[in-house]
């Protein structure tokens, strides 16, 4: 990235919808107008059209590549966000109303796809981390499930919290189904533990309108007819994803991501590298503050996407803001619901960005300690 070009951009530390690789802007940029050899914008293009279907198909067959999506898993690409899936899964994986879901919730975002499953079925909560604030996530031993669940649903990374599973809970042979939509592509996953992966693709994987659903394939025998089509599964994956029109320009904008990440940084361990010595540079300022900064999530439970944490008060919590601000770094600002600084490093967030951050975090403390 070029000291021009950052001189001109600002660094955006926003949960989402959040900052894109500068060289994924840039070939939008340059192919808004006309997509080569096509004559017009991927903003007209019909779903239908031969044009479109190569980048539904390259954008399928990358993100498969880089997520390592085994063929026992089929890859949709929907619309409506984690709210839709929130009510898809447990109308598709809910095959009764006698049957239960198991829900862990370590987070706002957690305790939100739980709300939806009691409509279905049965919603167990198999635990909960609300006395303590939603700082960690649970042990092992800690994970009570309902006595023969139809799935055991968790989500990967809380963004207002920044809490993050490191290593996937235990579903006991039920189907495991995650919400990575805030650190989806972070790092690589072995997706053969999982029955359904979801991720709305504005935090790191691209911009909004485009819910990628990794699902595995028996799962989709589920579905019932019932269902109005836009709700099932089954007909997703038979339509190819076109069961009506896509979100056409997310998904082109997902592909220019996931090749970013193959060509560019080099796959999920580099970027997983990366993350975490971006990650591990903040929280190194925080441990070493003497109090001053005060992370919200357990050590070992710490989010490299999302860092948050507060100062002494309110005060200067505001102030940090403020300044930072006035130094080019935005959307340092915590969620209303928790308060302080919440930095949002994701992907594309560079690593000059997070040392600046982390500059700026020094002197903060120097002249407030």
């Amino acid at each position: 990235m070029s000291t021009e070009t950052l001189n001109q951009r600002c660094f955006n530390f926003s949960a989402g919808p959040a900052v894109l690789p500068e060289l994924v802007l840039e070939q939008i940029r340059d192919e808004m107008l006309c997509l080569p050899g096509v004559g017009s914008s991927v903003l007209e293009i019909s779903h239908r059209s031969k044009e479109f279907g190569h980048i539904l198909n390259d954008a399928r067959d990358r993100f498969r590549a880089l997520f390592a999506v085994p063929e026992s898993h089929d890859i949709l690409f929907l619309q409506g966000g984690a709210c839709l899936q929130n009510a898809m899964i447990p109308a598709n994986l809910l095959v009764d109303a006698e049957q239960t879901g198991d829900y862990l919730i370590t987070g706002s975002w957690g305790k939100k796809s739980s709300a939806e499953a009691h409509r279905f079925g049965n919603m167990h909560v198999a635990w909960n981390g609300d006395d303590d604030n939603f700082c960690r996530v649970p042990d092992s031993s800690e994970i009570h499930r309902s006595a023969n669940p139809a799935f055991v649903h968790f989500t990967s990374n809380e963004t207002i919290q920044g809490v993050q599973f490191h290593t996937e809970p235990d579903a006991g042979g039920a189907p495991l189904v995650a919400d990575m939509s805030s650190d989806v592509l972070c790092r690589p996953v072995d997706i053969d533990k999982y029955g359904l992966i979801y991720a709305c693709a504005q935090k790191n994987s691209g911009v909004a309108g485009v819910t990628v659903v990794v699902i595995r394939k028996d799962l989709l025998e589920r579905c019932s007819d019932r269902l109005p089509l836009y709700l099932n599964y089954a007909k997703h994956s038979a339509a190819d994803s076109m069961a009506n029109t896509p979100p056409t320009f997310a998904i082109y904008v997902l592909g220019l991501v996931c090749k970013w990440l193959q060509d560019e940084v080099g796959g999920l361990q580099q970027m997983q590298a990366i993350n975490e010595q971006k990650s591990n540079l903040l929280y190194d300022i925080i441990d070493t503050s003497q109090g001053f900064f005060q992370g919200h999530a357990r050590t070992q439970d710490r989010s490299i996407m999302n860092v948050v944490f507060k100062t002494p008060n309110a005060e200067l919590d505001a102030k940090f803001i403020a300044q930072a601000a006035a130094e080019n770094m935005t959307t340092l600002k915590g969620h209303r619901s928790l308060g302080g600084i919440r930095a949002s490093i994701y992907n594309a967030m560079p690593v000059e960005g997070v040392e600046t951050l982390g500059n700026f975090m020094k002197d903060f403390l120097k002249a407030n300690g």
